[in-house]
């Protein structure tokens, strides 16, 4: 839909054409004035035309095959607008920084992964002894998730029932 903003000066004034749309969507005012003559005249049946083959198809004009021939003719006879391409030049500059690149993704990821990769020994027994503490003593375990639980409180996460209350 059209919006025309209401212009004071009669300088300003919209366009007859812009006018009627906007009367037809229900948005402006209507100028009698201009209907009475014969271009007002045919701008407005102009405008129900159209509003008559958008709500009916079988009142559209179908055009021939002569029309359609005349379109492609024309269109074939456009020039064609080409874009020229690109050359594409690889500087040994930029490849060579491109892998001297990689090569320090590469060695910065192997220097992060080293030490978990190859721990120490004995970081490793130390661990195994904790865990293998914790599970010879049930108790210790129970007393640490009661303390949990009386921390955290309540469970924030509900239990969905899928029965409808009578």
């Amino acid at each position: 839909m059209q919006v025309i903003q209401r212009a004071t000066d009669p300088d300003e004034l919209p366009s007859w054409e812009a006018s009627v749309s906007t009367w037809i969507d229900g948005e402006g005012e209507m100028r009698p004035e201009e209907l009475d003559t014969p271009y007002g005249r045919q701008v407005w049946d102009s405008y129900h035309l159209i509003g008559d083959v958008l709500r009916n198809s079988d009142l559209a004009i179908k055009p021939s095959d002569f029309f359609y021939a005349r379109i492609s003719k024309a269109i074939d006879a456009e020039p064609h607008i080409v874009a020229p391409r690109m050359l594409r030049r690889h500087s040994p500059v930029r490849i060579g920084l491109s892998g001297l690149a990689v090569a320090a993704a590469v060695v910065s990821v192997v220097w992060v992964a080293l030490p978990y990769m190859y721990g120490n020994g004995a970081e490793q027994q130390g661990t195994v002894q904790v865990v293998a503490s914790a599970a010879d003593d049930p108790g210790t375990l129970h007393d640490y998730l009661d303390a949990h639980r009386e921390i955290a409180g309540m469970n924030a996460v509900r239990q969905a029932s899928f029965e409808v209350p009578r």
